[in-house]
């Protein structure tokens, strides 16, 4: 049996709450572009965003540790599969659109620098008169017009509901500017879950790779409440803590925290009686989310994550260093611009100088950063 497209629709319309997003209800593409036989318009997005050059790059981009201290944490690639994998759960359960969800996911951090939010600072910085740089908006950025894909079109021509979903991507570390993009109303379902996702992620995962680094050792984790309920939950009582009880603590903050997130806002869809997407986004707050007391809890250990990692030495000597590159790299270029390669010059009219510098670095990996610097300011390496 084959799936046309059309009975792939009709299966979302059948199997989708009432504020779940439609494919067959798109506001569709900014260029005409045909729709393929066997997938819906959600899931070419979604390989559309696969494909790109700016997903690619995300293996070897921060997410706290840089690449190469160690094979085993996590990049900004390893963190959108993560995001990706936990978006689509939610959204399986919630009745949102799993492909949707899932595009938005995979995209959220495409417009990320290199060297993580210590880049971002960085290049917003040195943008301030020049435009600014936020890489929610390079994320849009990328995918309407920087990727070349496509002889018909700049970027990926992507739906309007990817589109949106990328720009009103918020957590606490990202902001949205939605101006283009009905800013009165809130994101769709599918949205909102990427949101909670990318936070469930990074806030269980950066503990799982502080943990693993020792720069958190757990007697540290002591009256913190999430680890209290957590290490119960495993039965772990104290001493070392192995591998496998580092992976059940970590597997049980997802799970509790994903549990949380959909009774949660199944109570609040019940409480508001919402009946579509359009309800749903009338809302003055985002419906999906944590109860007050997982809140709590999240915000305890957030603060302790930012204190005791972010804020350890070892991480801001990084981040010292990474902006140091990222500054060299942008002064040297606008120095003498002819020092980047041609079809990066060749972009500088159109763009203006500024502007092409930021794009140039904003899309370097962390190597690559690092490989440029030391060609640009080594004397003993070749150009």
């Amino acid at each position: 049996m084959i799936f046309s497209r059309e009975q792939l629709e009709l299966l979302e319309d059948q199997t989708l709450a009432p504020y779940g997003a439609r494919s067959s209800k798109t506001r569709g593409r900014i260029y005409p572009d045909h729709e393929p036989e066997f997938r819906t318009c959600f899931q070419r997005d979604r390989d559309r965003v696969l494909h790109t050059t700016a997903f690619r790059r995300l293996e070897y981009k921060t997410q706290v540790f840089i690449n190469y201290e160690g094979d085993y944490y996590r990049t900004r690639l390893t963190h959108t599969l993560e995001v990706a994998q936990i978006g689509r759960s939610l959204a399986r359960a919630l009745g949102g659109n799993e492909d949707l969800t899932e595009t938005i996911c995979l995209a959220h951090d495409l417009g990320h620098p290199p060297f993580g939010h210590s880049g971002e600072t960085v290049l917003a910085r040195l943008m301030r008169d020049h435009g600014g740089f936020e890489h929610n908006k390079h994320s849009l950025r990328i995918v309407t017009e920087l990727e070349q894909r496509y002889p018909d079109f700049p970027g990926l021509n992507l739906s309007w509901e990817v589109l949106e979903g990328i720009v009103k991507h918020e957590t606490e570390y990202d902001k949205s500017d939605a101006r283009d993009f009905n800013p009165n109303l809130r994101g769709n379902l599918e949205a909102q879950i990427a949101n909670v996702s990318d936070e469930l992620a990074y806030t269980a995962h950066d503990l799982d790779d502080g943990l693993r680094s020792k720069m958190l050792m757990p007697e540290m984790l002591e009256g913190i409440e999430w680890w209290e309920i957590v290490t119960k939950e495993i039965g772990w009582r104290g001493g070392p803590l192995s591998a496998q009880d580092r992976h059940a603590v970590i597997r049980t903050i997802i799970g509790l925290g994903v549990s949380n997130i959909v009774q949660t806002t199944d109570a609040r869809l019940r409480e508001h009686s919402i009946r579509s997407m359009e309800e749903l986004q009338q809302m003055t707050f985002n419906l999906v989310g944590h109860d007050e007391d997982m809140y709590r809890r999240n915000r305890q250990l957030k603060d302790f994550l930012y204190t005791n990692l972010y804020r350890h030495y070892r991480v801001v000597r990084m981040a010292v260093k990474a902006e140091r590159v990222l500054m060299d790299l942008f002064n040297a270029y606008r120095d003498e611009p002819s020092t980047m390669p041609t079809h990066v010059q060749d972009l500088i009219n159109r763009r203006g100088l500024e502007r092409t510098i930021c794009d140039y670095i904003a899309g370097m990996t962390d190597r690559y950063a690092v490989e440029e610097h030391h060609k640009l300011f080594d004397p003993s390496m070749l150009p």
